[in-house]
């Protein structure tokens, strides 16, 4: 598992206390910038000090391998409500979603189930 800091605020509400960045596989045409979020045309996504995110959406359990996925699956979904990234990005971000799950130890089942969940489901999100 990767190292990765955040703060409980309220019961499924967290703040990240310090700057996260990772590359994924979403390459906008241009660079996007917005108050705590920043993906550049190379994928690179940086998520800034302060952004606050629900964690795991329902029916979840908010355990240590489903944290660093849903920081990054929070930003990614408020970019495309944003109207920062197209609808059609969904799919790839619900997949980055799953991928940084089993990187951080999730059971394959588990991570699945919340792939396939997001995919059901998730379009009422954005």
């Amino acid at each position: 598992m990767k190292c990765f800091f955040y703060k409980k605020l309220h019961n499924h509400e967290y703040k990240l206390p310090r700057d996260y960045s990772i590359l994924i596989s979403i390459r906008p045409k241009t660079n996007i910038k917005t108050l705590h979020i920043l993906l550049d045309t190379k994928g690179q996504l940086k998520i800034k000090k302060g952004f606050i995110w629900d964690g795991p959406s329902a029916p979840a359990i908010d355990t240590v391998d489903f944290m660093r996925g849903s920081l990054v699956h929070d930003a990614l979904y408020k970019l495309i409500r944003d109207g920062h990234l197209k609808k059609t990005a969904r799919k790839k971000a619900d997949r980055i979603l799953q991928r940084i799950c089993l990187e951080d130890g999730m059971p394959k089942i588990r991570a699945f189930l919340v792939y396939y969940g997001l995919r059901l489901f998730g379009g009422f999100a954005v």
